[in-house]
């Protein structure tokens, strides 16, 4: 059987303002923000909303600390709607205050707990990678298990997703390419899962397109390039997510997780540092099928040869992030057998989508050639 859907209404603004008069937000409204968005965007607008400004509860990438920090902090506090406008992580946790019932966090996310939802969620990407205002997943790092674990469940998916261009205008260079990165590694993950169909592979094939194409006129031009193709990028992001939140990513994106999670690396580039790798695995084991067709596409965007294609797709992300080693993080060559176990034990929502089943082996190979 195969199933599609995007779930939330998608709408299109070019600016805040726009967003604003459609959406007044005030009493009963729960906002997630960074300060600069806050700032920037909504402090010229008075109101009774309360505000989650997410960096008093932590840097990087969303924890389960952070979680329990602001649930204490909202402790007597009602509300009805949830707006978030950000990263990942801040539409990641977001998407939690939306449900009925999340404590204890670590039951939530083992299943163990009812998931129930009781509001109303809208999600605002600021980033052009994330796929999470579409999708229906959360991923925390949970700290005392050292590893990050994705939360999936209906119950998660927004009513809107709201994408706007303006708000990517002041996004720096590196946070554009590793989001960016991240996009384009959704698509081809779900591209090549087993979960793929005709409608999830139209999606995956149309972001690949927009993102590599607009790559290499970034190359060709200069980083500044870059802000007249935001629109492009922010849609290729959401194209990449609806792919992904129907055929789901696989291997590259469970094996980032024990990784990033025990050096705090950026998902996007971590997700980057274990594509080659767990794609060369791929073409080692089974070098026809859904592979072929994927090859084809970036073959032709990229304008190579066939057999080329990985060396010339690498060469162009080189450009745009420079790739480092594993052991240029500090990650010891011991850990690599103890990511390996992580992700075979915890990652399973995961690699169930794998282009090829990989073993525990394989997975520690592709962490040993990426050393």
């Amino acid at each position: 059987m195969q199933s599609f859907k995007i779930k939330p209404v998608i709408i299109q603004f070019d600016t805040m303002q726009e967003f604003y008069e459609q959406f007044p937000l005030g009493k009963g409204d729960l906002l997630f923000v960074s300060n600069s968005i806050y700032k920037n965007y909504f402090a010229k607008y008075e109101g009774d909303m309360k505000i989650i400004n997410c960096g008093r509860y932590g840097k990087g990438e969303p924890t389960d600390q952070m979680v329990e920090a602001i649930l204490r902090d909202l402790v007597g506090v009602s509300y009805d709607r949830v707006i978030a406008v950000g990263g990942g992580a801040i539409l990641d946790v977001a998407k939690l205050f939306s449900l009925e019932n999340i404590e204890p966090l670590m039951d939530l996310y083992d299943k163990k707990l009812p998931i129930c939802k009781s509001k109303r969620l809208i999600l605002i990407p600021t980033t052009c990678g994330t796929g999470s205002e579409v999708t229906n997943i959360s991923v925390l790092e949970f700290k005392q298990r050292n590893t990050k674990i994705g939360l999936a469940t209906d119950e998660l998916y927004a009513d809107y997703a709201i994408l706007i261009p303006e708000l990517l205008e002041k996004l720096p260079f590196n946070y554009f390419a590793t989001s960016s990165i991240d996009a384009l590694i959704h698509a081809i993950e779900s591209f090549t899962s087993p979960k793929a169909n005709e409608f999830t592979r139209i999606f995956a094939k149309k972001a690949m397109e927009i993102i590599l194409s607009s790559y290499k006129k970034i190359v060709e031009e200069g980083q500044e390039a870059r802000k007249g193709l935001l629109k492009e990028f922010l849609i290729a992001s959401t194209y990449a997510g609806i792919s992904f939140g129907n055929a789901g990513c696989a291997a590259v994106h469970a094996m980032s997780f024990p990784f990033g999670g025990a050096y705090h690396v950026p998902h996007g580039e971590a997700n980057y540092v274990l594509f080659n790798g767990v794609y060369q695995k791929y073409m080692e084991l089974k070098p026809e099928g859904a592979i072929e067709e994927l090859n084809t596409i970036l073959q032709q965007v990229l304008e190579c040869r066939y057999e080329e294609v990985y060396e010339v797709l690498g060469s162009l992300l080189n450009n745009i992030l420079p790739k480092k080693s594993l052991r240029e993080y500090g990650v010891l060559e011991e850990e690599l057998m103890e990511f390996a176990e992580s992700v075979i034990k915890r990652q399973q929502r995961l690699m169930v989508n794998s282009y090829v089943t990989l073993n525990q082996e394989d997975v520690y190979e592709i962490y040993r050639s990426l050393y």
